[in-house]
């Protein structure tokens, strides 16, 4: 039996393997759970479940457990309803509008669409206001489900069905909260919508349940039911209209974006300049009961600052609350400053900023909890892209008082204490890198002083002084000087027998070459049936000699494959848990389902930050905030890698919008990139050693990221000291190098340092294009020495890469598996 055989026949492929570790499952309930965001309660919640409760939309039937596309694309062995799981509970759900829904669902099949047309909304049944008002009569309470989705390729627009209500959906609002004393809302989404009718309507509780995954049903009547606490808080600001979003005048455009807001991202911009639009605050989200955070004290040392609180349960329910902890603005030395005021640092500051949060435990009523949270002082840094403060390109703390405020939301907090500077500190001098072209000059939102605090104001964007040509010539890695054929394999390698460069040095030009392929194609025979790829030994060539192909598949929020397999609450559900232990845990025990599954590398954690509310993957993401992001990515890849297979973050940048996503130019301040879009990604490769990354399919700063040699080269090896492998989204696109004329396409994409083109592409002809040629060999010339061409230098960094992310991964334990197999029936064969 070849390897294809064999992996064809995991029995994982067969279709029989519903299993689920409890465990997981378990989990995932808690952090759906966790996740589910109280935004409101007026007494409402938690329902008395021997009290009858009326439940109106079909979203309590039709449920939306994930997203659209690859991160969502998973064969759940089961999911959960609403209606099911509250009735599971015993909970007195209104029978007859139980039954009507139920018939009416199952005769209005939600539409199914082709990749990239799904539903946003399922159509709303109508009813008589007689039924209503008949059903008023046996209920106080009714739930009203409104539900929305969107993913990948597949944004939200600003149309009623997707960021807005629709009519029906508003009438059905109207008949609810007119005929029932409480009427609790909840919105079943995986991104942000348009909540400004909740108050307007006089709901009572107004619920935010991202897609829970499997368990995301049975997690939220769990918390409706008061069995659990809603424990989420918001990852992301609500403003009270879409117009509001800094973003709104710059998103959508199909050739570029000019991401003009700079660092005024999300509640930096609210908090900073617009605080009476906001709905629902940053960290803001609602308990069963009241925790007050009381900070204690503020001590400090050359590296980093604490902060002591006690957090006291003043309620008459157990639970928790996350402690968040924030910058202030600084101010001159002894006094806290005002954003866009003299005093006040060089560099415009938001208002707050992020430095840290942990969860209290469950506190019993009465009972308090003393705490410590730490973090880092190089947190009050900020990258002067300018020169402002004398030292350009660098991360600097600036001299002055800098607040630290504690609490349970951007705004409710008090402060702690203060931070002086009474000098500049260069927490770490940069190479200018990745700054905006020349030829595309725009301006950035900045603080200039108005007559009640700071307003808005514009400069120009700092450009690229770089010589980015010179650049990549003086830094063309030192050929390992070739030894011909030899015996040597990746298991000699892994047993510690031979070094990574001795196996490089025996392999051939092509070998290498093969080593920064895909397997050409999505669901590689090579892997397990529905794979997303291969990589690695692909041919017999390299897997004499040990190298095992590596087999990817899809995430974040499950494996995909044509399996079946646990479906987890999507990346906004976790991150709104503020609990990256959590998030350690559940992803352990998917690394260990992958190991059950067949896949090697999960293509997750998804990570690009929620810089508008209308991106289609949104719900795959985590935050607006990157110390949220690059922490809970941190985690998640630690779990999964702790089970030896590999976590796969993505994607390597500012993929911040699904519309022409393929051939769109983010342009960013180098600023804003070092502050907002690069730094979660920092946090996680620093933090948590991912075994590969994935570059996104846009421009940025108009070069394709899998072609940027600044991105991934300069920044992401260089200064962050990144050693794993990088590998392309699906099917990048072609171009020519506009600095070395001989190269293109995949030579291009080898200089800069992106070792793997997934799924391939060098003979699958719909990822041909005209006069362009994948093969990395058609830019190498073994005679030029001047650089013009590809260097065998550069392509063995990319096997040396490739290489070392195959032996650390359990496709050797399996290749090895495998080959024992094969001699043992070779053996039996010739007996």
């Amino acid at each position: 039996m070849t390897t294809s055989e064999v992996a064809q026949a995991l029995t994982t492929a067969t279709g029989e393997d519903r299993w689920v570790d409890p465990r997981l499952a378990e989990l995932a309930r808690r952090a759906a759970a966790r996740g589910t965001v109280l935004l409101s309660n007026d007494g409402a919640l938690p329902l008395a479940t021997d009290q009858p409760v009326a439940v109106f939309g079909r979203v309590q039937v039709d449920w939306f457990s994930v997203g659209y596309g690859s991160g969502g694309d998973v064969n759940a062995p089961y999911t959960t309803t609403l209606l099911d799981s509250l009735e599971e509970l015993g909970a007195a759900v209104d029978p007859e509008l139980a039954a009507t829904y139920r018939r009416w669902c199952a005769a209005q099949e939600p539409p199914v669409e082709e990749w990239g047309n799904w539903p946003r909304f399922y159509p709303e049944m109508e009813l008589d206001d007689a039924v209503v008002t008949a059903t008023a009569a046996r209920a106080a309470t009714a739930v009203l489900v409104i539900g929305r989705a969107a993913g990948e390729d597949r944004e939200n627009v600003l149309e009623p069905g997707s960021y807005y209500l629709t009519a029906a959906e508003r009438r059905l609002l109207a008949q609810v909260t007119g005929s029932f004393e409480r009427t609790v809302v909840v919105v079943n989404s995986g991104n942000v919508m348009d909540l400004s009718w909740a108050a307007e309507a006089g709901v009572s509780a107004l619920v935010l349940a991202w897609p829970g995954g499997m368990e995301g049903g049975r997690a939220l009547a769990q918390v409706l039911t008061g069995v659990l606490e809603p424990g989420g808080r918001l990852t992301d600001t609500i403003a009270r209209s879409y117009e509001h979003y800094p973003s709104a005048p710059f998103f959508g455009g199909k050739e570029f974006n000019n991401y003009a807001e700079d660092v005024f991202v999300g509640y930096r911009y609210f908090e900073t300049l617009a605080p009476d639009t906001v709905l629902y605050p940053f960290g803001h989200g609602l308990g069963y009961t009241t925790i007050d955070l009381e900070p204690t004290g503020l001590r400090h040392d050359t590296e980093t600052a604490t902060v002591s609180l006690r957090a006291t349960n003043t309620g008459q329910r157990p639970g928790s609350t996350v402690v968040q902890v924030y910058r202030g603005t600084p101010g001159t030395p002894g006094t806290p400053g005002t954003p866009g005021t003299p005093g006040g640092p060089v560099l415009p500051r938001p208002a707050r900023e992020l430095v840290a949060f942990t969860r209290t435990t469950e506190l019993a009523p009465g009972a308090a909890e003393d705490l410590e949270v730490t973090f880092p002082l190089d947190r009050l840094a900020s990258f002067d892209d300018s020169g402002a403060t004398g030292h350009k390109d660098a991360w600097v703390i600036e001299p002055g008082t800098y607040p630290v405020h504690v609490g349970a939301s951007v705004r409710d907090t008090a402060e702690a204490g203060r931070l002086e500077f009474a000098d500049l500190v260069v927490v770490e001098q940069l190479a200018e890198a990745l700054a905006p072209d020349p030829a595309h000059p725009f301006e950035r939102m900045t603080l200039a002083p108005g007559a009640d605090g700071p307003v808005v104001g514009w400069e120009p964007v700092p450009t690229s002084t770089v010589d980015l040509r010179a650049r990549i010539l003086d830094h063309l890695p030192e050929p390992i000087t070739p030894t011909g054929t030899g015996g040597t394999t990746l298991d000699d390698v892994a047993e510690g027998r031979a070094t990574l460069e001795d196996l490089v040095a025996q392999l051939s030009v092509d070998e290498l070459a093969e080593l920064s392929y895909g397997h050409v194609e999505m669901n590689s025979p090579l892997g397990a049936p529905g794979n997303a790829g291969a990589f690695g030994g692909l041919i017999e060539q390299l897997r004499a000699r040990g190298i095992p192909p590596v087999i990817t598949t899809d995430g974040p929020s499950g494996i995909r494959l044509s399996a079946w397999a646990s479906l987890l609450p999507c990346g906004t559900a976790l991150a709104s848990t503020w609990d990256p232990p959590l998030l350690e845990q559940i992803a352990a025990l998917h690394g260990a389902e992958m190991i059950r599954k067949g896949s090697d590398v999960l293509l997750a954690p998804g990570m690009n930050i929620h810089r508008d509310p209308l991106c289609g993957r949104n719900f795959e993401y985590y935050s607006e905030d990157p110390l949220v992001t690059g922490l809970c990515a941190a985690a998640v890849v630690r779990g999964i890698q702790s089970q030896g297979v590999a976590a796969c973050p993505k994607h390597l940048a500012c993929n911040n919008q699904e519309t022409e996503r393929i051939y769109n130019d983010s342009r960013v301040s180098a600023r804003a990139l070092r502050e907002i879009y690069l730094r979660g990604f920092r946090i996680c490769v620093q933090t948590a050693a991912p075994r590969t990354i994935m570059t996104s399919y846009n421009k940025i700063n108009g070069q394709w990221a899998h072609y940027n040699y600044d991105l991934v080269t300069t920044i992401l090896r260089g200064e962050w000291g990144y050693t794993g492998m990088v590998m392309t989204d699906w099917w990048m696109r072609y171009a020519p190098d506009p600095l070395f004329p001989a190269l293109r396409d995949s030579a291009t994409r080898v200089r800069a340092g992106v070792d793997v083109l997934m799924p391939g592409g060098r003979t699958w002809d719909s990822t041909r294009a005209e006069g362009h040629d994948d093969a990395v060999l058609s830019g190498y010339d073994p005679q030029d020495t001047s650089g013009e061409h590809l260097t065998l230098g550069e392509i063995q960094r990319t096997a040396l890469n490739v290489l070392r992310m195959a032996a650390s991964t359990r496709a050797l334990h399996r290749a090895r598996q495998q080959a024992e197999r094969q001699a043992e029936r070779a053996e039996q064969a010739e007996r």
